[in-house]
């Protein structure tokens, strides 16, 4: 073939044979997973199998399969069995393996029995981050996203799931009964041979409804009342972004608001984000080494409990808070109309009313004083602000806390662009990163270890993004992992 460039003849041999190092360039990633590996003690880190068992067959060393899996993770390469192949065919994991294959067995069985290890190293390359100085703004946005588990929705059972497919059966079984009743009356001499099959399937649909019955009893003693088939821990959450549900779990995050690390992450199956709030701030506060720490997150985490735990520990944070009440919409005064005086312990209304503290009571486990005015019957405006005979005020005993809050958020107006901005393009990264099904592995355990390998190798491509390679690797040496 002329004016070609022709590739090498695949019988020809070679004189002098070539060095694996030589197919890995200086800036390559893979250096920068090989030495990060390296640095780390992983028997302190509670990896099993760093001291060698002194009979039996040899094993594979722990850092040769953390190796492996950080670079499948870094690759998008998540699946034992295509990390297998890859081992055995990909140049840059002949070069970071030292040409070892493990069989697939191996591989899924290292992620299975190392998880509180691989969870520790990510958090180890987040404390590296840190003696780095990487974390210079104490500034971090918390958000929480629905991860797809391996259960499907056909395979999460809860009460009412179960009585509409009860009724599709019985609904199923009295048309083969008509069908029968039918072939009986119009073509008895055939009829044995037309309804063998219904029968079979009445009896089909008869045990479906018996194992529905002991399904249902076992949801009785469920205090979530949901059951799933496939993975028990994962339960049926609502994913606003769809506009429908998943069976999954909610992974909770807080990214600093400069590099756009992940700081610290967690893996529920708890469908709201209502209580992870003061536990993920402070989470990120220790990972950051921080004294002090602001943090950013939306509505769904407004909770007074929460918001006073973060307070208590000095943590600044900005969450708006949520319309519950539906006097604004429906034209009338809410409770932001009403002005508190605190020295006076009263409220003043829209009118020039006073509301005065009339008694405490507790709902829910919040303490709450009670307030309304004397004047609510005769006022010239009472259709503007309540329906009732008077119109009360509840007031939590930490109000001021919730308020401090708002005037904070009011000083800073950009507070939830800078919250969206930094934490919810990490969120799309690592969905992407996964595909369409999200998690591989089941139980909380094992997800959290998974989630804990994708949070690790984005943080290592952000880092490299950040100083490149040459600079990563120096840093990595610099900190000794």
């Amino acid at each position: 073939m002329k004016r070609f460039i022709e590739g090498e003849d695949r019988s020809q041999f070679t004189l002098l044979p070539e060095c694996l190092d030589d197919f890995i360039g200086e800036d390559n990633p893979v250096r920068v997973v090989d030495i990060f590996v390296d640095e780390i003690d992983l028997q302190s880190l509670g990896f099993s199998g760093v001291d060698p068992a002194a009979t039996g067959r040899p094993a594979y060393h722990p850092a040769v399969l953390l190796k492996l899996y950080i670079y499948g993770y870094l690759n998008r390469i998540q699946s034992s069995r295509r990390l297998e192949r890859e081992a055995q065919r990909n140049v840059e994991l002949m070069w970071l393996t030292g040409r070892l294959a493990p069989d697939f067995k191996t591989i899924a069985d290292f992620r299975r029995n190392n998880g509180p290890g691989i969870r520790n190293v990510c958090k180890r390359f987040v404390a590296m981050c840190r003696q780095l100085r990487i974390f210079s703004q104490a500034i971090v946005a918390i958000d929480g996203s629905k991860f797809k588990a391996v259960n499907s929705r056909d395979r999460n059972v809860t009460p009412n799931k179960i009585d509409r497919r009860q009724e599709q059966i019985e609904q199923s079984i009295q048309r083969y009964l008509d069908a029968l009743e039918t072939a009986d009356r119009t073509q008895p001499v055939e009829a044995e041979a037309k309804t063998d099959r219904p029968q079979e399937k009445i009896g089909t649909l008869r045990e479906q409804m018996r194992q529905l019955n002991g399904i249902k009893e076992q949801l009785k003693t469920v205090p979530d009342g949901q059951i799933s088939l496939t993975d028990p821990d994962a339960r049926s959450m609502i994913s606003q972004a769809k506009g429908s549900g998943l069976v999954g779990y909610n992974v909770q995050t807080a990214v600093d608001a400069e590099h756009h690390l992940i700081v610290a992450h967690e893996v529920t199956n708890i469908g709201n984000d209502r209580t992870q709030l003061s536990k993920m701030a402070r989470v990120a506060g220790e990972a950051i080494g921080h004294q002090s720490l602001q943090a950013f997150a939306d509505r769904g985490y407004f909770n007074g409990l929460e918001i006073k735990a973060c307070e208590d520990a000095g943590i600044a944070v900005f969450v708006p808070k949520p319309m519950t009440s539906n006097a604004k919409a429906e034209g009338r005064f809410d409770k932001t109309d009403f002005i508190y005086i605190a020295q006076d312990d009263e409220y003043q209304c829209p009118a020039g009313e006073r509301a005065i503290h009339r008694f405490t009571t507790v709902e829910k486990g919040l303490g709450l004083h009670i307030y309304w005015p004397s004047a609510c019957p005769q006022c010239p405006i009472k259709q503007q602000c309540t329906t009732s005979s008077y119109r009360r005020i509840r007031r939590w005993e930490h109000e001021e806390v919730l308020e401090q809050v708002q005037q904070r958020l009011d000083r800073k107006p950009d507070a939830m662009t800078l919250r969206r901005r930094t934490v919810e393009h990490v969120f799309g990264t690592l969905k992407h990163w996964m595909g369409s099904t999200h998690f591989l592995t089941r139980t909380l355990e094992h997800v959290s270890t998974e989630m804990s390998l994708h949070v690790l190798a984005y943080n290592l491509k952000r880092l490299i993004s950040m100083l490149g390679i040459a600079g990563t690797m120096k840093a990595i040496r610099l900190a000794g992992a």
